[in-house]
This record gives C-alpha cells, sequence and structure tokens, in this order.
C-alpha cells in the first residue's frame, strides 16, 4: 500500500465518519419530511441526505480540496489531482424513510479508469464495508476481519439479490428475470447492502439496471478489492451507472452474463 494509497483511506473513512454522526439523529424519525425528486415517480430526498453529503464535502475541503467531488445531491465541483470523490449521502432513501437498515453511504476516490477504493456503510447498524488500498474488510459489532467474496458455485445454486421490479424498464427487468428463474435464490429491495453482503462472501449476484455513477462506484470499490467481478449487461466497465452485473467470481460471471447480454 503506498502512501498515496494510506491517505486516501483515512479521508474515506473520515468522510464515513461524518456522514454517520449527520445522518443518524434523523433515522427513525416520525416527524422525518422527505422531498420527491422524480415528477414521474418518486425519488425521495431528506434533510438527512444533503446533511450527510454537505459533511462529507466540508471535510473533502478541509483535507482534499485539490480533489474533484460527484455527489448526488449537491451535483460536481471541479478539482485539480485528477482525482474524484464520488459520494452518495443515503443509498436507499426509499428504505431510510422506511425504517429499514439496509440504506447506506456510499463512497469512492476514482481517476479516470474508476474506482481505486470503495467504502459501503451502514451506520444504524455500525456495518462498515472497505476495499481498496490493496486490502478488503468489514468492520462491524463483530470486529474487523478481512473480506472476500464466494468461490464458484453454479448458477442453479446460487443467491441473486435486486432492486427489482422498483427499478429499470420493462425489457430489463426481462433480463433480470430470465437470470432469476436459474437462480437457486432470489431477494429483493436491498439497495446497496446487497454488494456488500456479495463482496462479504454471502451472495453470489447483483442485477440491478438505471444507476448512477455514485450508486455504483463505492460498491465496485469494495467488490473488486474482495475478489469479485462488476460490469454492465456486455461485460464492459460498468462505473458510469446504467445496468449492473456484480458477482462473485469470473465462472458465475460469465454464467449470468451469457444470460443478460441478450437483453
Amino acid at each position: 500500500m503506498t502512501h498515496c494509497d494510506s491517505e486516501l483511506l483515512d479521508v474515506a473513512l473520515e468522510l464515513a465518519d461524518a456522514a454517520r454522526a449527520a445522518i443518524l439523529p434523523h433515522f427513525r424519525r416520525h416527524d422525518l419530511q422527505s422531498d420527491n425528486k422524480d415528477s414521474a415517480g418518486f425519488d425521495p430526498v431528506t434533510i438527512a441526505d444533503r446533511e450527510s453529503e454537505q459533511a462529507m464535502c466540508a471535510v473533502l475541503a478541509r483535507l482534499r480540496p485539490q480533489d474533484a467531488i460527484l455527489g448526488e445531491e449537491f451535483g460536481a465541483t471541479a478539482g485539480t489531482s485528477g482525482l474524484t470523490w464520488v459520494l452518495d449521502p443515503i443509498d436507499g432513501t426509499r428504505g431510510f424513510i422506511s425504517g429499514t437498515p439496509t440504506w447506506g453511504v456510499l463512497i469512492a476516490v476514482s481517476d479516470d479508469n474508476g474506482p481505486r477504493l470503495g467504502v459501503i456503510d451502514q451506520p444504524y447498524i455500525r456495518e462498515r464495508f472497505v476495499g481498496g488500498a490493496g486490502q478488503a474488510f468489514v468492520d462491524g459489532p463483530g470486529g474487523r476481519h478481512p473480506i472476500s467474496t464466494r468461490p464458484f458455485r453454479p448458477l442453479n445454486k446460487a443467491t441473486l439479490f435486486t432492486t427489482f421490479p422498483e427499478v429499470g424498464s420493462r425489457p430489463e427487468r426481462d433480463g433480470f428475470e430470465a437470470v432469476a428463474r436459474q437462480a437457486n435464490l432470489v431477494r429483493y429491495g436491498m439497495d446497496c447492502y446487497a454488494y456488500a453482503l456479495l463482496a462479504a462472501g454471502q451472495i453470489d449476484l447483483v442485477i440491478e439496471a438505471g444507476l448512477n455513477a455514485y450508486d455504483v462506484q463505492g460498491p465496485i470499490g469494495v467488490i473488486l478489492a474482495a475478489g469479485g467481478t462488476v460490469t454492465d449487461w456486455q461485460g464492459k466497465p460498468a462505473h458510469h451507472g446504467g445496468r449492473i452485473l456484480a458477482a462473485a467470481n469470473p465462472e458465475i460471471h460469465r454464467q449470468a452474463l451469457d444470460i443478460l447480454s441478450a437483453f
């Protein structure tokens, strides 16, 4: 691990701490209000989302003012270093306003080739998944220990997670369902926590669509560091978002990709 990688990891962890402190006072508050960002559907945002991103941006202004920022709530800020911090202050706001602990804070630092490291942080259960700088680990109620993705098992024995049918077009849903029909177990609605479980060796596949860069770059950093694979549905880089196939290993990735690439 280089000095630069170590410094970036330290900053990422400080960002996650700042986001936790901003978010937790609002979680499971009966008076929490949300605004809808999507006139054609429902895409909620709360004061917790905004305060979380503002808290992380304040840390970056102090520690890494030369870096660019891409955040879900406040957009892009230019930088001069060639590095961009990609921030989703609360991934899974629908879950957040419903009181479920499956939402999380997503943090990545990226260059032109994609994420160099990623963090998936679940503040309420105090579970933090980190990947990059030569390591992959979870730090939570059970202590801190390394994580790695599952070894290969065939699709008919695999566990598949998704947010469908909540996101994606009808053809994209058809692609997901074509894989799901062959999987052993399918679970829904886990938001970013599904990617954390994949990195931790609990599940085999996550398939989604309609995502943005800030939805995927943190998870990509964690999963790649833990030994997994993340691409789009054509096997191409996925760090700009879109259709996502995250897999525990190249073999199960190939099995799912053979099906999804037709859609």
